[in-house]
């Protein structure tokens, strides 16, 4: 094999896949969208820095039964969260923060939150004092104490609700409200799926002097060239949105009627940094192959090796990976922790997925999933346009054949 690591384009069994192996993948999501679970998907798999399989089944739109095709935008929610990562770690190779920083180093107000531990008999809340500040290091691993503030079962929900925080007109404003919330938990106690990733963004605003979005087009669209990635859809590029759906139990998949996050056709001033981006398979490849590079891709170094090693390295305590947590279909458990703003195997037989050790993924509420695999030299991207909490576990799925699409 040639050094080519660029994502030109190969032959599957050239870089040691079946072909055979790779259509199972599509043939298995095509029978979920014959069978009205999925309106349509987008695949792409790339081993040894060649793209080997680009593919899309299925519709954009099911009112108008207009087919899904490879460029096709779709909103990849948290999937944004390890490009936020890849931020973060640009601005820790200057030196601008380490793990052990206090967040109120950077964000005012952050210094002295308080845990919600319960209310007295009148309903009244109860708070104590953290422990310690949460760290930068915490805000990485969602271990900081903080939540997104939907779940009804979280005790700081209806803080959260209060405090209107995605109202906000922008990020700086969107952490100043957040500062007046309490705690979920004494920070490095739990693992509870949160903001933190929007609070990351407001501190590559706070550290740069410059909008997120336009950070990361700066710094890492225009570099990789994602030439569809972004935090808005300009309108020349509106018809080439996927329509989102949510699955009814009488009805099937229905159009929904607002998405999670308001799509945008200019930069937003609140830009979500856990879940704001719009892109395509090929561009969010783009991405994924450059961490499998170790920080480069198409002649573009964005960081060192050993930074990439740091952010998808497992950062949770084996008291943390003990089974108690997760969110979706991302489940921490033993062998299968969480690095900076994503998760990670660090023993795939234990975690019971045929994925080499090390493995770095995650996913995105409508349904977009992506792992890159460092040991097998592999990545994948999935796309499709289902916003469902009990939508089929298509990562693992998609991994299990992988696997077996592996030749030798």
């Amino acid at each position: 094999m040639d050094q080519i690591r660029d994502l030109s384009p190969a032959a599957p069994e050239d870089v040691g896949l079946s072909t055979a192996g790779l259509q199972r993948i599509d043939d298995e999501l095509s029978k979920l969208i014959d069978a009205g679970q999925l309106a349509g998907a987008v695949t792409l798999v790339a081993r040894h820095g060649r793209q080997v399989w680009l593919k899309a089944m299925g519709a954009k739109d099911l009112a108008t039964a207009e087919p899904l095709k490879t460029d096709t935008l779709f909103r990849i929610y948290s999937m944004t969260k390890p490009v936020t990562g890849v931020a973060m770690m640009m601005l820790h190779e200057e030196g601008r923060w380490r793990p052990t920083d206090p967040i109120g180093k950077f964000l005012p107000g952050f210094n002295d939150l308080k845990v919600l531990i319960g209310a007295d008999e009148k309903g009244a809340p109860i708070f104590e004092p953290a422990v310690h500040a949460p760290t930068l290091g915490a805000l990485m691993t969602h271990t900081a104490g903080f939540s997104y503030g939907f779940d009804p079962v979280e005790p700081v929900t209806p803080f959260y609700r209060a405090a209107d925080i995605w109202r906000a007109p922008s990020l700086a404003e969107f952490a100043a409200r957040v500062a007046t919330l309490p705690l979920a938990y004494q920070p490095a106690t739990r693992w509870l799926y949160s903001i933190s990733m929007d609070l990351q963004g407001a501190i590559i605003e706070a550290l740069t002097g410059k909008s997120l979005p336009a950070f990361m087009h700066e710094r890492i669209f225009a570099p990789l060239g994602m030439t569809d990635t972004a935090f808005h859809t300009p309108p020349e590029k509106r018809d080439r949105r996927a329509s989102l759906y949510r699955m009814s139990q009488s009805r099937g998949l229905v159009a929904m009627e607002s998405p999670l996050l308001p799509d945008h056709e200019a930069p937003p001033g609140l830009a979500s940094g856990g879940g704001g981006l719009i892109s395509t398979a090929a561009d969010y490849a783009r991405f994924a192959q450059m961490l499998l590079n170790g920080g480069e891709f198409g002649g573009a170094r964005l960081l060192k090796p050993e930074s990439v090693k740091l952010m998808t390295a497992n950062h949770l305590t084996e008291d943390l990976m003990s089974g108690a947590f997760g969110v979706g279909h991302q489940a921490i458990r033993p062998g299968f922790g969480y690095a900076w703003d994503g998760a990670v195997f660090t023993d795939p037989r234990l975690a019971g997925v045929p994925v080499g050790k090390g493995t770095y993924q995650w996913d995105g509420a409508a349904g977009t999933w992506f792992w890159v695999d460092p040991v097998n030299d592999l990545l994948f991207v999935g796309m499709i346009q289902r916003m469902d909490p009990a939508s089929p576990p298509l990562q693992t799925m998609t991994q299990r054949l992988i696997a077996q699409a592996l030749v030798g």
